[in-house]
């Protein structure tokens, strides 16, 4: 079962559907055909620029002193975007795809998420002047760029059992959580002694803003830094001690919530760094970890080209009057379930907590006693029948504590590898400004 978009489309400036209200939607009302820059063999539209930046400034709305002067934030603005289509382009030459029904289901899950319908949506967004196909396009953009993300995360990041039990041990004694912030300044690769200087001396400078108090780290980040999280303040969000990098964690030794330390020689350039918040990550207690788990088998009939819906319906339906009548369902599942991950086994599908197949599935599940069947239900995967094996309460808290902190040590890990990949991939593109300050002067062309 698809699992849907996450609420906030934060990297997708032009349609952040979920992190603003609709009508701070791109306030354009004559989209603009010039180009804003070329990248590769594709382009940006004056359009797509003058929508994120207008959606940028709503979000800013009463705090527009911690925005840079606009030409810095189109600046910035147009660099995330080169960064997105860089990412689409390379994540569709890997064969990442996203079809018609999993956009579907997306837009309906940010329509929801928004409360309302889809056909509800389409019409807030004609109100706003945003053009329908155009949104489902930059959405279908955000998946691919979530699942190239994914993809690198596979096949390049890894988190040994060692890490893991380190982790552990550092847990026991320090259950300490901190929220993070940061200021990037970059310098290039194989950087000189001049681009270090000069990038020693603009961090020093914001530095001393900070220190003098003519500007708050936040609104210091979206003028100054060069992280992709810039716009966002530099937030790093809260991190346990197992995701902060060991450069962070010597220096945060003494530090206060507020306290702002740096700048640090790192390989991406000099960073400020500063501690918003500190919590207890057991406060409150310890969650429970026992969980009710599932023995169930099914039989499954597919929705597809040559068996429509309604064939598909009849069919199940059919099934489950010979099992009602007496048939067993494991021999019926057998000769007839279009699963074939679990038809050799009768639809048996083991032991596993309620939400493993998605929620409609579940709630069959939870909806029958054990030994029961299921009324015939439709998921994505077509029209199915359950029947209830048995339940068990199960205790997962070492497997799932274990999980959690292999799960923060490979985020961390992706954190710090994605960004070095973003790098790699603008410095092998080439781009070319037509809008800004930049506008023709400082084409790119692709390394050799």
């Amino acid at each position: 079962m698809t699992k849907t978009l996450p609420v906030l489309l934060a990297s997708l400036l032009a349609v952040s559907t979920a992190s603003v209200p609709f009508q701070v939607l791109a306030q354009q009302t004559q989209a603009l055909d010039r180009i804003a820059a070329v990248v590769d063999e594709d382009v940006i539209l004056q359009s797509e620029l003058d929508r994120a930046l207008a959606n940028i400034k709503t979000q800013y709305a009463g705090r527009e002193n911690q925005l840079p002067p606009d030409d810095v934030l189109s600046r910035q603005v147009l660099e995330r975007l080169v960064l997105v289509k860089l990412q689409v382009t390379r994540a569709e030459g890997s064969g990442i795809r996203v079809s018609d029904q999993e956009l579907n289901q997306a837009v309906d899950s940010i329509a929801q998420q928004n409360g309302g319908t889809v056909d509800q949506l389409r019409s807030r967004l004609a109100a706003d002047n945003i053009d329908y196909d155009e949104f489902r396009r930059s959405v279908r953009d955000e998946i691919i760029v979530q699942r190239l993300r994914q993809s690198y995360a596979q096949s390049r990041i890894s988190v040994s059992e060692g890490e893991v039990d380190a982790a552990l041990k550092q847990q026991a004694v320090a259950g300490t959580q901190y929220h993070l912030a940061h200021i990037l300044i970059a310098t290039p690769d194989g950087a000189d002694a001049n681009q270090i200087a000069t990038g020693q001396q603009k961090a020093d400078g914001v530095k001393s803003l900070l220190d003098k108090g003519e500007l708050d780290f936040n609104a210091a980040a979206v003028r100054y830094s060069d992280s992709p999280n810039a716009l966002e303040g530099g937030d790093l969000g809260w991190r346990s001690m197992d995701e902060i990098p060991q450069a962070f964690l010597q220096v945060m030794q003494g530090m206060k919530a507020g306290d702002v330390v740096g700048p640090l020689r790192g390989p991406s350039g000099f960073q400020l760094l500063k501690l918003v918040e500190v919590r207890d990550a057991n406060a409150g207690g310890a969650t429970g970890q026992t969980v009710t788990e599932y023995q169930a088998r099914h039989i499954l009939v597919r929705v597809t080209d040559q068996q429509n819906d309604a064939a598909a319906k009849a069919k199940i339906d059919t099934l489950r009057a010979r099992i009602v009548g007496g048939a067993d369902f494991q021999a019926v599942a057998r000769e007839s379930s279009e699963d074939n991950n679990s038809r050799g086994q009768g639809g048996d599908l083991g032991w596993f907590p309620v939400d493993a197949f998605g929620p409609d599935f579940g709630r069959q599940v939870e909806g029958v006693a054990d030994g029961g069947i299921s009324a015939a239900f439709r998921t994505d995967a077509g029209w199915h029948i359950v029947q209830r094996v048995g339940t068990r309460q199960t205790d997962v808290g070492v497997d799932n504590q274990r999980a959690q902190i292999r799960e923060t040590i490979g985020r961390r890990k992706l954190e710090e590898e994605y960004n070095r990949f973003l790098s790699e991939l603008r410095g092998e593109a080439y781009v070319s400004f037509r809008s800004g300050d930049r506008a023709e002067s400082t084409a790119t062309p692709p390394q050799s």
